[in-house]
């Protein structure tokens, strides 16, 4: 019999190190004779059990220091053998290499034992008539001696968690304890401010305008025991997002590297997200499929990452991952801060390195994350200053800033020649808008009032969007408007200004009681004095009250 005695210290340290997720404590010990079994701990919250292979058999006992010695190293079965033997010839073990004690010289040199070899001896074991050890979470095991893997068990992994390379340890001697470390990915949702062309938690948009939203995910460095790894993002958006555009406007990119921030796309100065990838990215559009539900749910699943990257080299350093997708706000949306508009995801990811990843049941999944988009209302009325009696029949031009004018059906005609009327109530309602200035002109007053001249500006500016996270957002929106327009009252819930635009009876004028109402400085203090305006310029603020949008 083989009684060669071995000291392997560079091999503990290396099965220490070697995927950087998991601690293996050797007690020191004064010299002691070798035992038939030894106790093994598997610690954390990775998974709940796990499955032991054993290569090597072996007498083992406590060195100096952290090292063991075993002596009498053997293949522990046939079948360990028959899988192991292939695996480590394929990864350059010469052929004439088969007893147990040349395979862990091997193993030993040049640090061939690597987390992705480690994971194809698994698979090679999992596959083969070797029959494993289950281990319990935090409870100690008594094992033969000598050389072990640790597989976490894909159906006991938390979730939240994901299995990573195998652990081999050296059972026998004093207690061994192994911890493994979970390496799992993270997801964030943004959408695009068209006033900034940056992407934030939360952004305000007019109803049917194009609005960018973005899904981004790291994948931690590391994860060398993967041969392939795909992910899915799992997005729900809320009853107020028009779903019509999302198939066809989603790009998705990836780059290596699990740091370097997330823009993938340019976003033009007018706020729009364009399609030609940054430098350092990879469109990858091509390669990823895109389901759309009815209920708001779509979900993306991406192509090989580590064929995507161009192999394992590039993915050990990790990746990143953005899908962009153009889903606007639709005449459904909720007005104002008490509700908003939230759009909420999540991502699935590989359980383990031998995890099915072809269908769902193969993957676990983040917590999740969550944007939100707002829209304000402006209703303006028409009033006589002679006892503010509403005015039915104003004809009015109001556009936006893009040079859009307000349609009677409450549409923005790109040509900006649309007109609306002032109804019975002399109101008319400009609906699901940004922020952003408005220009008001009256093209034909009221019978028996004069229309003011020129045109007169509303402007809308949102603050306290650019937060970390939509729980923490706190909107103050502030409402001015040049006279004859007044600002009148706010619904902070709704998102409703409402406003007053001020006329002078044609009678009173033609008299020349009153000035000309072209004039804005005279109208002002015309105003100033029939209805007691305190300024001429009237702000309003809004502050949002609430908490978190919950899925």
């Amino acid at each position: 019999m083989n009684k060669k005695v071995c000291s392997f210290p560079i091999l503990f340290a290396l099965l220490a190190l070697l995927i950087g997720i998991c601690a293996v404590v050797f007690p020191a010990s004064a010299q002691a004779a070798p035992t038939s079994t030894g106790s093994i701990t598997v610690s954390g919250a990775v998974a709940s059990n796990y499955d032991a292979y054993q290569i090597f058999s072996a007498n083992v006992v406590d060195g100096d220091g952290d090292a063991k010695t075993f002596t009498d190293l053997a293949w522990a079965s046939d079948a360990a053998r028959d899988a192991v033997l292939p695996v480590l010839h394929s990864a350059g073990m010469p052929d004439s290499q088969t007893t147990a004690q040349e395979a862990a010289e091997w193993l030993n040199t040049d640090s061939h034992l690597t987390s992705a070899l480690s994971a194809q001896l698994a698979r090679s074991l999992q596959s083969s008539g070797a029959v494993p050890v289950a281990l319990n979470a935090g409870t100690a095991a008594e094992l033969p001696c000598g050389y072990w893997l640790i597989v976490a068990r894909d159906d006991a992994i938390a979730q939240g968690e994901a299995g990573t390379a195998p652990i081999m340890a050296l059972v026998g001697g004093n207690a061994v304890t192994v911890k493994p470390k979970a390496a799992t990915p993270k997801v964030a949702k943004h959408v695009l401010e068209d006033n900034t062309a940056a992407w934030q938690k939360a952004a305000d948009a007019t109803v049917a305008d194009d609005l960018y939203w973005r899904l981004s995910a790291t994948v931690p460095a590391g994860l060398t025991a993967y041969d392939t790894y795909t992910v899915q993002f799992v997005d729900t958006m809320s009853a107020g997002l028009d779903l019509s555009k999302v198939a066809a406007s989603i790009h998705v990119y990836v780059a290596a590297g699990a740091d370097g921030g997330f823009d993938a796309v340019a976003t033009g100065k007018d706020g729009r997200a364009g399609t030609k990838a940054a430098k350092g990215w990879t469109d990858i559009t091509a390669q990823c499929a895109t389901k759309v539900a009815a209920d708001g749910t779509f979900i993306v699943h991406t192509g090989d990452l580590v064929a995507a990257l161009g192999g394992a080299d590039a993915f050990a350093t990790g990746a990143r991952v953005v899908a962009v997708y153009n889903a606007p706000l639709n005449s459904a949306c909720n007005h104002g801060i008490a509700k908003g508009n939230p759009n909420e995801a999540y991502l699935r990811y590989p359980r383990s390195p031998f995890a099915d990843q072809s269908g769902d049941a193969g993957f676990t999944s983040t917590p999740s994350d969550d944007a939100c988009a707002y829209a304000w209302d402006l209703a303006l009325t028409k009033r006589g200053s002679d006892g503010d009696k509403p005015l039915p029949g104003a004809v009015l031009s109001i556009t936006d800033d893009r040079g859009r004018a307000l349609a009677a059906d409450g549409t923005w005609d790109a040509q900006g020649k649309a007109t609306v009327t002032t109804g019975e109530d002399g109101r008319v309602t400009v609906s699901g808008v940004d922020s952003g200035k408005l220009e008001v002109r009256e093209l034909k007053a009221p019978k028996g009032y004069t229309a003011f001249e020129g045109t007169r500006s509303v402007t809308v500016k949102a603050e306290g969007l650019d937060v970390d996270q939509v729980a923490a957002a706190k909107p103050k929106v502030t409402v001015s408007a040049e006279s004859p327009l007044r600002v009148d009252a706010a619904d902070a819930g709704k998102g409703l200004v409402e406003l007053s635009v001020l006329n002078t009876p044609s009678n009173e004028v033609s008299r020349g009681f009153m000035p000309s109402t072209g004039d804005r400085m005279l109208v002002s203090v015309t105003a100033l004095a029939v209805i007691g305006v305190v300024a001429i310029v009237v702000a309003l603020v809004i502050k949002r009250g609430g908490g978190r949008h919950d899925k």
